[in-house]
């Protein structure tokens, strides 16, 4: 196929590009930049100049392409507390692909997170059935909230306008070397406050994948997954928090420390709201369905790997 990908230059999109071209397929990247653009056309992808703010871009790459991924969203305005921008952006450019692939029966495979189906009981483990595995059936009006939960939603309702979308919820921990993401993110601050903090007992899980894994998982998206799929990215059903911060200590020379909710800002940052969440998750569903088998290592096992602390 070729297949429109928007964040291709991206920590998720560099893995995905190898993966597409191994198996055959031609990649198109959006490119916002020309080191973006550089990398792209190093890796074998074409480029197509433009940001996800370019709707026009955006209509016509998907409009001529075979199949559409969208992993692109604006992070760095997220970061930054403009959380309902990068959403509405995300939106925009969800409803412009989509509407270029309605009534066509091509894939479009959308980037979305675990930790927005969270919610359940206490102790209970998140499958693809939870949250939104019922929209894609859907036939009448395309909506569904709020939100990047919404967007997933709205991916999934273009099942009942003739596109075969689906969505792959990603863990807050996808790793792997040169992540540049929530993991990565909580070494720094690790390091930064000399200490690795977890909440209470530290018996809060996270879902993990390798990236690379993840990767293999948004390709057999595009190439089979039914119309309103809902796929869970996921290698480690729930890693305690406790054991991620002592291999953090043990690496960077500091104490682990257990910290209060309310303490948990001053350690970890921004990530002080999702440290202590307890969100296992499980990919059973998505395993049976794609064959999807995660052969990477998971993340202690990537952490005790040492590329994270260099």
């Amino acid at each position: 196929m070729r297949v429109f990908v928007t964040g291709a230059s991206g920590w998720i999109g560099r893995g995905l590009v190898t993966e597409l071209t191994a198996a055959g397929h031609t990649v198109i990247g959006l490119a916002r930049s020309d080191a973006a653009a550089r990398a792209l056309r190093a890796a074998g992808a074409e480029v197509r100049p433009g940001s996800l703010d370019d709707l026009g871009t955006l209509r016509d790459a998907a409009a001529s392409s075979d199949g559409v991924i969208h992993l692109a969203f604006k992070h760095d305005i997220a970061f930054a507390g403009d959380y309902a921008g990068a959403t509405d952006a995300d939106r925009a450019a969800i409803e412009t692909l989509g509407e270029a692939l309605t009534g066509t029966g091509k894939p479009f495979v959308v980037a979305s997170g675990i930790l927005g189906v969270l919610g359940l009981p206490s102790g209970a483990v998140a499958t693809e059935r939870d949250g939104l595995a019922d929209a894609g059936n859907r036939k009448g009006p395309i909506s569904g909230g709020d939100g990047r939960m919404g967007n997933a939603h709205h991916t999934l309702a273009l099942a009942g306008h003739g596109v075969r979308s689906s969505i792959v919820r990603l863990p807050p921990a996808t790793h792997g070397d040169g992540d540049n993401g929530f993991i990565s993110t909580a070494v720094g601050f690790a390091r930064e406050k000399g200490a690795a903090a977890y909440v209470g007992d530290g018996a809060n899980r996270w879902p993990s994948v390798h990236r690379d894994d993840a990767a293999r998982l948004f390709r057999l998206a595009l190439e089979s997954a039914p119309a309103g799929s809902v796929l869970h990215a996921v290698g480690d059903e729930g890693v305690p928090i406790r054991e991620v911060a002592e291999v953090f200590a043990s690496h960077l020379g500091v104490p682990a420390v257990s910290v209060t909710p309310e303490q948990a800002g001053e350690y970890v940052g921004w990530l002080g709201g999702f440290w202590g969440v307890d969100g296992p998750a499980s990919a059973q569903i998505t395993r049976d369905l794609l064959g999807w088998q995660p052969t990477c290592p998971g993340l202690i096992a990537d952490l005790k790997e040492g590329h994270y602390f260099t």
